[in-house]
């Protein structure tokens, strides 16, 4: 099994794609006219298509809502650009994977996560050790829910996520599954010649638990919103991999399209905030979206590293998401708290051995990763908001403030578990 860390030398974020990031100020805030201009003439290219008004397959320049443009830059334009005003940053434009997912599509941190639970098969799948005898399990999935719905009081909410739009940005979603038959689903792909459909299972897997049935055919409940519109992004190509300017159409599209909550359990193992997502992340929660992203499994514990907190979780106005197993310990490959400012780990979710969808004719799986516990707090921050009405910034409150506190440090889970409205 090749460890997904192994393409990325030093761990220091992966694949660049040549172009350019481009962060606009504030000042340009609402001004589309002012906001191409200055694109234009940065870039030098003689035509700036706003995601405004580019229709679907029309790749915009310019994400308007989010301040954000991408362009291919020459070595004197990006000199100048660092020197305009008009633009706060710039960075090169990545490559971010669906987390967890080897290219070949098998999770070598779902095997890792064994580590909780099955350490000798850890051991033969990922190289690694376990130094610790894993406590013993407090919650199991039995033939009605699974263990991550028991934990966070899920399985016992009275809200269903009715009203609530949530956006998952991911692999897509199996649309011919049949537990989301009848469903309110709205889906776009901004993966060039790709379609919605999910080959790969990972988009499928996280939008089954933040919003799948409440009695799916497949017998065990594994899903929390069963009432939410669900929007589907694909934002990740088949091979689970995806460029930052897709991801941030996606993330604009879902902000258009009156998301409440973004779940993308997608990243890059980069210690450093970036500027892009950060701006993202604030005019998000401007709009009243919350986005929730999965912290990173770049940990092994087991072998006494942590890891960090990844691009674009470490966005101080996006939540990051750890995974805690069945015993509420650490997963071994959930990503610490980081120095940098926004690095830090803010509640954790069930991550480790999580049943759900998969695209047919397999119909479930159970797989592991910072990935699974994204969206059973994204599905929850649903359910909250219909509860309360909370929409952004609020709603982040909410999330932390009703968290149930863990014996772990908070550098590992933050607030502590996300927990469901009680009764």
């Amino acid at each position: 099994m090749t460890d997904p860390r192994a393409t990325v030398p030093g761990r220091v974020g992966g694949t660049l794609t040549g172009r350019y990031l481009l962060v606009l100020s504030d000042d340009l805030t609402g001004d589309d006219d002012a906001a191409r201009s200055a694109v234009a003439e940065i870039t030098g290219l003689a035509e700036v298509t706003s995601s405004r008004d580019a229709g679907p397959g029309v790749r915009p320049t310019l994400f308007a809502r989010l301040g954000v443009a991408v362009a291919e830059l020459a070595p004197e334009r990006l000199r100048a650009v660092r020197d305009d005003r008009r633009f706060v940053a710039v960075e090169p434009e990545r490559v971010l994977r669906a987390l967890g997912t080897s290219p070949g599509g098998l999770s070598a941190d779902y095997l890792r996560g064994f580590a909780d639970a099955a350490g000798v098969l850890a051991e033969k799948a990922a190289g690694a050790a376990a130094a610790d005898t894993p406590a013993p399990a407090q919650f199991a999935d039995d033939d009605r829910t699974t263990w991550g719905l028991k934990a966070t009081g899920a399985d016992a909410a009275a809200e269903t996520g009715a009203g609530i739009t949530v956006a998952v940005l991911d692999t897509g979603l199996d649309l011919t599954h049949p537990d989301f038959g009848g469903r309110e689903i709205e889906s776009r792909s901004f993966v060039d010649g790709q379609e919605v459909q999910d080959v790969q299972g990972h988009g499928t897997h996280c939008i089954g638990t933040s919003c799948g049935p409440s009695a799916p055919g497949s017998g065990r409940r594994y899903g929390i919103a069963h009432e939410a519109r669900i929007m589907v992004g694909k934002v990740l190509g088949d091979d689970g991999s995806g460029t930052d300017a897709g991801i941030l159409e996606g993330i604009e599209w879902a902000i258009a399209g009156g998301a409440h909550v973004v779940s993308m359990s997608l990243g890059a193992d980069l210690n450093e905030v970036s500027a892009a997502y950060e701006n993202a992340g604030r005019r998000a929660l401007d709009a009243g979206t919350l986005i929730v992203a999965a912290a990173g499994n770049n940990a092994q514990r087991s072998a006494g590293d942590v890891g960090f907190v990844g691009v674009p979780a470490n966005s101080p106005s996006i939540m990051a998401v750890a995974a805690v197993d069945a015993a509420l310990a650490i997963a071994d490959f959930s990503a610490a708290s980081s120095a940098v400012e926004g690095g830090q780990v803010d509640i954790a979710g069930p991550g480790v051995d999580v049943y759900s969808s998969w695209p047919m004719p397999q119909r479930t799986n159970t797989i592991s990763g910072t990935s699974m516990a994204t969206p059973h707090v994204s599905g929850i921050a649903a359910l909250w908001s219909q509860r309360t009405g909370a929409r952004g910034r609020d709603l982040w409150t909410r999330l932390t403030q009703s968290a149930q506190r863990l014996t772990l440090p908070s550098g590992d889970v933050g607030a502590g578990l996300v927990r469901a409205p009680g009764r």
